[in-house]
């Protein structure tokens, strides 16, 4: 009989199709989806085109006829000042930063298996504006205010280590002594906020809400620097962290090694969102909400990460564009928008769940 074993049985099972994998030598291989590629053509083209809209709008706004030779160096003055000093490096710090919070989220929210896992609930962010607090106000001149918030995300970091007793290893451990350490944060920034004169408040509480202006060509070295080393290294763990979220004890059969891929996993999300918060300050809501709507819409398992990071770059530089052209009297920070937008997110998230019933 066609098709038929050596046992008698016929075999109804269709032949099994592969996925097209991409590869980078022999030391990456990544599935491809079409439905992936698909979504990261579209997200390209939506980040090129806020790009171009945040250079072309208002009245700083480059001619959109003269963009193309202002870009090759070969504009009026006026144009290559906008693009050089005002408009490019913030755009370009804009993306890149965007793009590390969404993976460091991605990847809290996969190793913790908590959809609300980001660098935020396990008291980053809060660290890094109590060392901006710690060094542009109480102890000025000291450290730059960035450098600040560097050293006030470690000390954050590293109470978490030392404080769980297991290191980055224990999610749970992690997420309630993160808890505490951000408590203990954001109290000492109210307090010397409190204690601060109204003018140097208002230049804090700036950094602190997160923004994007006054942005040079220094901190988007930065922050592309720590994009090229970092998410090659949560690509390379992505297999890994697929493999964790059926289980830890499934993913160790198969030789996922869980214990050492989610402190790995951590390192470098914790490494991005160190690097972001120290060009953009603790901008909100990014690292949340971006892998969220990135794993809707792909519909895939795993930390997404490449789609996660082009949805981050697009949410946070659309963000951007809106605070520059919105027509307020002050130019919002760009955190105080995100924090709105990701507000609305949640709520959408709240009611979708209760009309679901799992709430």
């Amino acid at each position: 009989m066609t098709g038929a074993t050596l046992t008698g049985e016929v075999s109804l099972a269709a032949p099994r199709r592969h996925r097209p994998v991409l590869r980078v030598g022999s030391w990456l291989s990544l599935p491809v989806r079409p439905r992936s590629l698909v979504l990261g053509s579209i997200l390209i083209l939506a980040v090129l085109v806020t790009g171009l809209l945040t250079l072309t709008l208002g009245k700083l706004g480059i001619a959109l006829g003269d963009l193309v030779p202002t870009l090759l160096g070969e504009g009026e003055g006026r144009d290559e000042i906008v693009l050089t000093a005002f408009r490019g490096p913030r755009l370009v710090v804009g993306i890149a930063a965007g793009a590390a919070l969404a993976v460091s989220g991605a990847l809290f929210q996969t190793v913790t298996r908590n959809p609300l896992g980001s660098p935020d609930v396990i008291g980053l962010t809060a660290g890094a504006s109590a060392g901006a607090a710690a060094f542009g106000l109480m102890w000025p001149g000291i450290l730059p205010l960035p450098v600040g918030a560097l050293v006030g995300a470690f000390v954050a970091m590293s109470l978490v280590f030392f404080g769980t007793g297991t290191g980055f290893s224990s999610p749970s451990r992690m997420l309630l002594i993160g808890i505490g350490v951000s408590a203990m944060s954001l109290a000492f920034v109210q307090w010397v906020l409190v204690r601060a004169g109204r003018e140097q408040a208002t230049v804090l509480a700036t950094y602190l809400n997160g923004s994007l202006a006054a942005r040079d060509w220094d901190h988007a070295a930065t922050i592309w620097i720590a994009i090229v080393v970092l998410i090659p290294c949560a690509l390379l763990l992505s297999r890994r962290l697929q493999l964790i979220e059926m289980g830890d004890e499934q993913a160790d059969a198969l030789g996922a090694r869980s214990h050492s891929a989610r402190a790995l996993s951590i390192v470098v999300a914790i490494g991005l969102a160190t690097a972001a918060v120290s060009v953009a300050g603790p901008i909100s809501f990014i690292a949340l909400v971006a892998p969220q709507i990135a794993r809707r819409i792909s519909r895939s398992a795993g930390p997404n990460i490449l789609t996660s990071a082009l949805m981050g770059a697009l949410l946070l530089s659309l963000a951007d564009l809106l605070t520059q052209q919105l027509p307020l009297p002050v130019t919002l920070p760009v955190g105080v928008l995100t924090a709105i937008l990701g507000g609305i997110y949640l709520g959408y998230l709240l009611i979708a769940q209760w009309r679901k019933g799992t709430i």
